[in-house]
């Protein structure tokens, strides 16, 4: 039985994490199944937008721990298991399509490098957000240290780090590192969410993340450079051409 499930429907790829005994807590196997997914979403056309959610009360507790113990040799296991993981996300953040999340229950250690990876997160309320690392003694991993402090600002992100802190939905929200809250099932939303993104302009959306996400590694000018690229090509795609026509003719 697979760790990952990956279903279409209306445009859109969910890649549902389901390890909900283990509160989807990611091992090799599942790291490995949700780079095989991302891929896929990815390589199919028929994709405009992808959906990420994690099966049962809990979205992801990160990093498997009763696998890490369970390794004859610890470190070597946890060094494939951190870079196959990060390997996944990169792959995720890098899609030219939106990837919308949603989140419940708890998300901890490197379930925030899962979520801090896509672009709209609709949380509920009650989830509770912690960095957890420090608590079995281990460090961030997945791009979690680099994502963070870029969703929440430096300060915040060295409290959540180092004092323990657990955040609810309501809170990640104020503090800008989800989008939306709602009560119950935000699974239901964010689908929705993703559903109204693959049915719009795909090649923008796609390329407007992929501006922004690649804005922090870049010079304002690299970035102006870039844009103006890629807004040249956009004017020819089919969608925008028809777009254009119709609004000059008004």
């Amino acid at each position: 039985m697979s760790t990952v499930t990956y279903a279409v429907a209306a445009g859109v790829a969910e890649i549902r994490l389901d390890r909900p005994a283990a509160s989807n807590a990611v091992d090799l196997p599942t790291a490995h199944a949700l780079a095989e997914a991302v891929a896929r979403a990815g390589a199919d056309p028929e994709v405009g937008a992808v959906l990420v959610t994690g099966a049962g009360k809990r979205f992801c507790a990160g990093g498997d721990v009763a696998t890490m113990v369970a390794a004859s040799d610890r470190a070597a296991y946890l060094l494939e298991l951190a870079d196959a993981l990060d390997g996944a996300l990169q792959a995720l953040a890098a899609l030219d399509k939106p990837v919308v999340a949603a989140v419940q229950g708890a998300v901890a250690g490197a379930g925030i490098g899962v979520m801090l990876s896509c672009d709209v997160i609709v949380a509920e309320a009650a989830t509770k957000i912690v960095f957890a690392y420090p608590g079995v003694g281990l460090t961030p991993d997945c791009g979690v240290s680099w994502l963070l402090p870029r969703a929440v600002g430096q300060q915040r992100a060295l409290e959540l780090a180092l004092t323990g802190r657990v955040l609810s939905g309501t809170e990640a929200r104020e503090w800008g590192m989800v989008t939306e809250v709602v009560e119950a099932d935000a699974a239901a939303r964010a689908r929705e969410i993703a559903v109204g993104l693959a049915a719009g302009p795909a090649h923008a959306f796609g390329q407007a993340r992929r501006l922004i996400r690649g804005s922090w590694s870049q010079t304002r000018a690299e970035t102006g450079a870039e844009e103006s690229r890629t807004i040249a090509a956009a004017v020819s795609t089919p969608y925008a051409e028809g777009a254009l026509e119709a609004f000059v003719g008004r």
